[in-house]
This record gives C-alpha cells, structure tokens and sequence, in this order.
C-alpha cells in the first residue's frame, strides 16, 4: 500500500512538472527587466538541478549551464557588466564575453528549455523514425 502512494505521489509530481512546464512562458520567466537578475538566476538554478537529475544539462560555448549560473553570480557579487563564461576554474580564456544580464536570461532559457524539450520529445518522437512516411 505505501509503494502504491510513493507511485502516485511521484506520477502526480511528474505529470504537475510537465504541465507546469508547458504552460511556462520562458520570456516572461527569464525576463531580467521584469523579474530582476537575481530571480532570474534562482530560476534558472533551480530548473538547471532538476534538469542535471535527468541528465539534460545545455552546454553551449564550451560551458555547460551550471558553469555560466555560476559565473553570472560571480559577476552578480562583483558587480562586474560582462561574464567570460571561459574564464573561471582553471579554463582558457574565450574571446567570447556576454553582458551579464544577457547570460543570466540565456542560463535561464537553456535550464528551462532543457526539460520543455524532454516533454515534448516523448510526444513527438514516433515521427522521426525512418520509413513513417514522412521526407527528411
């Protein structure tokens, strides 16, 4: 019986994440003006843990997401305007630098983005099998 409520329990989670997740507007979510930067990298802090859990993590750049959250908090506490999200923990430096409100918008979207697209590929996955009809 507790096996069955510790099933139902997570199915209700999971099936709450997933429509929490398409009803999202990332742009209002990751909004910098709006919500403030430091809303807008708890935000992508948390989205960034849950999708490193299902090991969907982005990496652009080089970085992975966690790396270029972290930098923008070191840029937040400096109060630094650009982030080189190469140029921390030992890396090279890249000729790439983001403004910082910029990076924090991007961490947001990517963690955001990360499971939005893992909902939809399990809808949507049926359709890019090869020989369904369909012309690539």
């Amino acid at each position: 019986m507790k096996k069955l409520i510790n099933l139902t329990v997570a199915a209700t989670a999971a099936l709450a994440l997933t429509t929490s997740l398409h009803a999202m507007d990332v742009k209002k979510e990751c909004n910098v003006q709006a919500n403030g930067i430091n809303k807008v990298i708890a935000s992508a802090k948390m989205y960034n843990d849950k999708a490193k859990k299902a090991g969907l993590e982005f990496r652009r750049l080089n970085v992975n997401n966690s790396d270029l959250i972290a930098s923008v908090e070191d840029a937040i506490k400096i109060g630094a305007k650009e982030v080189n999200p190469m140029h921390f923990k030992g890396k090279k430096k890249s000729k790439t630098k983001l403004e910082t409100s910029y990076a924090a918008w991007r961490a947001c979207s990517f963690a955001i983005s990360a499971l939005t697209q893992a909902q939809e590929a399990k809808k949507t996955w049926r359709l890019a099998i090869p020989g369904d009809g369909y012309k690539y």
